[in-house]
């Protein structure tokens, strides 16, 4: 999987992705780091092992660089940067129940939009899966030849 780059001082609003999410009952916010168990935990059933990792170093931040979608108290989505590499948004993961209503483009926004406050100007989006959902949402341009990349022999469980 191809590694993208994004530019994020040419970033979409993050108020208004957030106030649709409202109206959907879906609270998007940077997790806290009380919550590390039940978002691990949750992220390790949901998606993988190897993701839960990620979310564990996130969540060890200072300021914590994991965002969470909860829907009447429920984890529905989570997303990450800074996890496996400084100035690398993802992993990012949202429950088929709300993938309709763009509550991943309202993580992935919530995380870029801290990134570029904490100073980078440019994310790359590491081991991509959907290039077309990140090349429509933010712009994103695929990084070439990235392939492992950073992933390069990475233990396999």
């Amino acid at each position: 999987m191809t590694d993208m780059l994004v530019k994020l001082y040419e970033l979409p609003e993050l108020a208004p992705v957030l106030v649709k999410q409202q109206a959907e009952g879906i609270d998007v916010r940077r997790a806290l780091a009380a919550e590390k168990h039940l978002i691990t935990n949750w992220v390790r059933v949901n998606f993988s092992a190897t993701w839960g990792s990620e979310c564990e170093v996130a969540l060890s931040h200072h300021p914590v660089s994991c965002f969470v979608a909860v829907h009447e108290g429920q984890l529905v989505g989570f997303a990450c940067h800074e996890a496996t590499c400084r100035g690398f948004f993802g992993p990012i993961g949202v429950a088929e129940s709300a993938r309709v209503k763009g509550t991943g483009k309202a993580l992935l926004l919530a995380c870029l939009h801290d990134m570029w406050t904490q100073g980078y100007g440019y994310a790359i989006i590491g081991g991509v899966g959907p290039i077309e959902f990140y090349e429509k949402v933010v712009g994103a341009t695929v990084i070439e030849n990235s392939t492992p990349g950073v992933y390069r022999g990475v233990l396999r469980g």
